[in-house]
């Protein structure tokens, strides 16, 4: 019985140009090895299954081809090439910096680089998951990778750029791998079908890339899968469905459907049928978003080519977003994001969902209250300012006089808005409702008190002890020493100095109401104001030393300095 060999490894590429997805790797790559201007330290970065290995290795294995061809690809058939294809070669070493991170194999390594090669031009040294090195490995790799021999040269891989250190990144050419496009992917799996003699739906193989997620070795091992789980070589999309457990375009399109009909029971329904089938509720939100992010892409025609499904499915998307409105979209959009943030935090995880849903459904009613255009392309609150709603918003508006609770103050009236329930709609963009159109009845309390009465400083000092008292009593201690200080009245402003910006910050912006408010009501007078400055400090030089003491004493009797010079004295004796 013949062993069975994986696909990833039976079609592993043996030339540049059967390279899927890279060409901008592998055309410089190419006109490096012709132009004979190879760097002595590559590095190779990307996401996993893209080639970057496979990449390495044919360029291993290229620069010491004795037969390279014009178009700088190994001939394959030379002793170098029959020695590499039989994992023979010595130029070329592979090492496993998963397993081999320590700084004893990077020594051994490198003792292996004193040593030129026995045939060929090159050794070349693969480093794979370079990145799992230790600190200490990468410090002792340096001198190395930054002068090696003429005939050494290093290519590392990595999935986790960021994890390498600077030094490390400058002393290479670095080669960034890009995702593998899903039209790409599909027709590499194509061609490997026809030559397994396997027949198989397009859309399965454009299933199988979409799962990938850009990745081929991902692709080609779910391709084996499928084909192991098909009984007569034929790849279904329907199986394909089933075995990659992914959830059908169809059940997307009629959730949507059922959303914008606003029926509730079949979207309640249609999520229940996609939990009983093992879908996962986390699962099944995000394939939403990326559902109605489909639609959205498919209101204009030049951002239809980034939706990237086979035609039949695109015709669909196309013909479903005609009657998707873009104020749908948008707001769907908006919750649906907010459902797949909260869902791990949610308790009944099948409620929130569902809750989503029920938000959802209503879109379509909620922007039909709001009178919004249903034609693409009109602006989102056209007819917010007609006179019919500005006629049906001063109907509801509901005016009212409130008396003042404060006996010292002007009287004033007070207009009530109607509640945000019976007015508010979700379109908030257009032009603003105006409601003042119209006069709003109101009376007015006449005052009952005297205003701007005459008051001394000695009523004045009472009203103020008996705030500070209360905030004395209240447990307000920072307050009540801010305010337990002497201060002047001139005219109706009184004038108080504080120690420093903190208490006048806290005086101007906590205290000044709540002090005047309680002044103005005690002694009836709306015209007393507050004014807060710093007191000025008055800067004392300090007597630290012998010699200050003596200029200290010398400005009071100058007969001092006199008798010290006379006598020779120092200020210490």
């Amino acid at each position: 019985m013949e062993n069975f060999v994986v696909s990833a490894r039976k079609y592993r590429p043996q030339l540049f140009d059967s390279v899927v997805g890279q060409s901008h790797i592998t055309t410089t790559l190419k006109n490096a090895i012709r132009t004979n201007h190879l760097a002595q330290a590559f590095l190779f970065c990307g996401p996993r299954g893209v080639g970057k290995t496979t990449c390495a290795r044919i360029l291993a294995k290229t620069i010491n081809c004795q037969n390279l061809s014009e178009e700088a690809e190994a001939c394959g058939e030379c002793e170098s090439c029959r020695s590499f294809q039989n994992n023979a070669s010595f130029n070329i070493h592979e090492l496993d910096a998963a397993s081999n991170n320590s700084v004893d194999d990077i020594r051994s390594l490198i003792d292996q680089v004193r040593y030129p090669p026995q045939s060929g031009k090159y050794k070349i040294y693969i480093i794979d998951e370079v990145h799992m090195l230790s600190t200490s490995a990468f410090n002792a790799f340096l001198k190395t990778l930054e002068e090696p021999p003429s005939y050494a040269i290093f290519i590392l891989a990595t999935t986790e750029k960021h994890k390498i250190l600077p030094t490390i990144l400058s002393r290479c050419q670095i080669f960034d791998f890009n995702r593998i496009q899903i039209h790409d992917m599909t027709q590499h799996l194509s061609k490997i079908a026809v030559q397994e003699g396997i027949e198989a739906d397009n859309d399965a193989l454009e299933l199988i890339a979409q799962k990938a997620d850009g990745g081929l070795r991902d692709a080609l091992s779910m391709f084996d899968l499928n084909v192991t789980f098909s009984k007569d070589n034929i790849l279904r999309y329907s199986e394909v469905l089933d075995n990659l457990h992914i959830l059908d375009y169809d059940y997307y399109f009629r959730m949507t459907e059922a959303l914008l009909n606003s029926n509730i029971s079949e979207s309640f329904l249609l999520f229940d049928e996609i939990l009983k089938k093992g879908f996962d509720g986390h699962q099944f939100t995000v394939g939403l978003l990326e559902h109605f992010r489909n639609l959205l892409v498919c209101k204009d025609p030049i951002t239809v080519r980034l939706l990237q499904v086979s035609e039949s499915v695109q015709a669909k998307y196309l013909a479903q977003s005609a009657k998707a409105p873009y104020s749908f979209l948008a707001s769907a959009l908006s919750i649906g994001s907010a459902c797949d943030l909260n869902y791990k935090a949610a308790k009944n995880q099948k409620l929130h969902v569902e809750i989503c849903l029920l938000k959802l459904a209503n879109i379509s009613k909620v922007l039909n209250l709001a009178t919004l255009p249903a034609t693409e392309g009109e602006g989102l609150g056209k007819d917010l300012g007609s006179k019919e709603n500005e006629t049906k918003a001063n109907e509801v508006v509901a005016s009212t006089t409130v008396q003042t609770s404060n006996p010292i103050s002007v009287p004033q009236t007070q207009t009530i808005a109607p509640p945000i329930g019976k007015l508010r709609s979700t379109a908030t963009l257009g032009k603003p409702i105006n409601v003042a159109q119209e006069p709003v009845n109101t009376i007015a309390q006449p005052a009952t008190i005297q205003q701007n009465k005459a008051f001394t400083f000695e009523e004045l000092q009472t009203a103020w002890n008996a705030l500070v008292k209360h905030l004395e009593e209240k447990e307000r201690f920072s307050e009540f020493v801010i305010l337990n200080r002497p201060f002047t009245l001139k005219g109706t402003t009184i004038h108080i100095e504080v120690d420093n910006d903190i208490q006048v910050d806290l005086l101007t912006t906590t205290l000044r109401t709540e002090i005047l408010n309680h002044l103005r009501k005690v002694l009836y007078n709306t015209t007393i104001h507050l004014e807060v400055v710093v007191a000025e400090v008055e800067n004392k030089t300090l007597i630290y030393t012998q010699a200050d003491k003596f200029r200290f004493l010398a400005e009071k009797n100058p007969a001092l300095n006199e008798l010290r010079n006379t006598l020779g004295l120092d200020y210490d004796y």
